[in-house]
C-alpha cells in the first residue's frame, strides 16, 4: 500500500513537473509576441458585446460576426490610431529638430512669462528662490528635449523593424478574431482549469474583466477625450502642435486631481503673459468647464461602476506599468493591483470564515 501511494505521488509529481516545463516553454515560444496577444485579449473583452450584437445580424454565424466585428475595429479604431499617431510622431520630430537647431528658445519664453507676472508674485517667486529661473529652465529645456527626442528615436525604431510591426499586427489581428469567435468558452475553459476552489476562480475572473473594462473605459477613454478637446482648444487659438499637446494632455489624464491641467494651465498662463489675452480666456475656460467636467461625466457614465482600488493604487500601478511596459502597463498596472486586492480580500474572508466556524 505504501508502494502503491508512493508511485501515485511520484507520478503526480512528475506530471506537474511535466507541465510547469511545457508552460515555461510556451511562455518563452510566444515571448515575442507578449505585447499584440495582450492586447487582442483586451479588444476581444471590450468588442464582445459588440459581438454578440453582430450575431443574430450576421444569421447566427459565429464567423461571420467575428470578421464584421474585427472589420468594424480596423476602420474606427486601428486606422485612426495610425494617421493620429503619424500625426503626433511628424510634430514630435519636429520640436526636437527646432531644439536641436535652436528655433526654440525655452529661456526667452521663461523670461517673457517672468516680466509680465506682477511685481507681487515675482517678490514671492524670488523669496522662494526662484527669482533665478537659469536652472528651472535649463531642466525644462532639456526635459522637453529628451521627451521629443524619444518619441522621435521611437519612430526611427518602427520604421526600422517595419517586417517586424507589421507581422505583430498580423498576429494580434488573427488572434483577436478568434478571441472574438471563441472566446467565451476559452475563458471558462481557463477559469475551470485553475489550480483553486471554483468560487475562487470565477470571483477572481469576473475581478479581473470588470478592471480591465473599467480601465479602458474609465482611463483610456476619458483620456482620448480629454486630449481631443484639449487638442481641438489649442487649434482654435492658434497653438503649434496641437495633436502633439493632445497627446501629452491624454497622457496626463491619467493622474487624479490635476491630470490634463498640468498641460493647459502652463499654456494659458503663457498665452496671458505674452499679451494673448482672449487665447488665454478660452484656454482656461475650455480646461475647467470642458475639458475638467469630461472626467467627472464621461466616468460613471462609462465604468458604470467602482472596481473598490483606491486612486492613489491606481497612480502607483499605472505610472510603474508605463515604466515597465510602455502603453500596455497602463492597462497592466492597475490590473494586478486589482488581482492583488481581490486575492488578498479573499484570503482574508476565507480566514475569517474559518475562524468563526472553529
Amino acid at each position: 500500500m505504501t508502494d502503491q501511494t508512493s508511485k501515485i505521488g511520484i507520478e503526480r509529481g512528475g506530471f506537474i513537473l511535466f507541465l510547469a516545463l511545457v508552460t515555461l516553454g510556451v511562455i518563452l515560444v510566444v515571448l515575442p509576441f507578449a505585447r499584440p496577444l495582450l492586447w487582442a485579449a483586451l479588444a476581444a473583452i471590450m468588442f464582445q458585446p459588440l459581438y454578440r450584437w453582430m450575431l443574430p445580424r450576421c444569421g447566427d454565424s459565429p464567423n461571420r460576426a467575428a470578421i464584421a466585428t474585427l472589420l468594424i475595429i480596423t476602420f474606427a479604431v486601428v486606422l485612426p490610431t495610425f494617421l493620429i499617431g503619424s500625426v503626433v510622431i511628424e510634430e514630435a520630430v519636429a520640436v526636437f529638430f527646432a531644439f536641436r537647431d535652436g528655433n526654440i528658445d525655452v529661456s526667452a519664453w521663461f523670461t517673457q512669462v517672468f516680466d509680465a507676472l506682477p511685481g507681487g508674485i515675482q517678490s514671492a517667486l524670488e523669496s522662494f528662490g526662484l527669482g533665478n529661473l537659469d536652472g528651472l529652465i535649463n531642466r525644462t529645456q532639456d526635459f522637453a528635449r529628451e521627451s521629443t527626442g524619444m518619441i522621435a528615436q521611437r519612430a526611427v525604431a518602427i520604421g526600422s523593424s517595419a517586417a517586424g510591426f507589421v507581422l505583430a499586427f498580423g498576429v494580434g489581428l488573427y488572434v483577436t478574431y478568434f478571441l472574438l469567435r471563441d472566446g467565451k468558452k476559452i475563458g471558462a475553459a481557463v477559469v475551470a482549469g485553475l489550480p483553486m476552489q471554483p468560487a475562487i476562480a470565477e470571483e477572481l475572473a469576473e475581478k479581473f474583466l470588470s478592471i480591465v473594462r473599467a480601465t479602458i473605459k474609465g482611463s483610456v477613454v476619458v483620456g482620448l477625450v480629454q486630449g481631443a478637446l484639449g487638442a481641438i482648444t489649442f487649434w482654435i487659438v492658434g497653438m503649434p502642435s496641437v495633436m502633439l499637446f493632445g497627446l501629452l494632455m491624454a497622457v496626463f489624464s491619467l493622474l487624479p486631481a490635476l491630470g490634463p491641467a498640468l498641460v493647459w494651465a502652463p499654456v494659458a498662463i503663457y498665452l496671458l503673459a505674452t499679451g494673448a489675452i482672449w487665447q488665454g480666456v478660452v484656454v482656461i475656460a475650455s480646461g475647467v468647464l470642458v475639458i475638467g467636467m469630461a472626467d467627472n461625466v464621461l466616468r460613471p457614465i462609462l465604468v458604470g461602476r467602482d472596481t473598490g482600488i483606491p486612486d492613489w493604487i491606481i497612480l502607483i500601478t499605472t505610472l510603474g506599468g508605463i515604466g515597465l511596459m510602455g502603453l500596455a502597463g497602463i492597462v497592466v498596472g492597475p490590473l494586478l493591483g486589482g488581482l492583488f486586492l481581490a486575492g488578498w480580500t479573499i484570503a482574508r474572508q476565507q480566514r475569517e470564515t474559518e475562524a468563526a466556524v472553529l
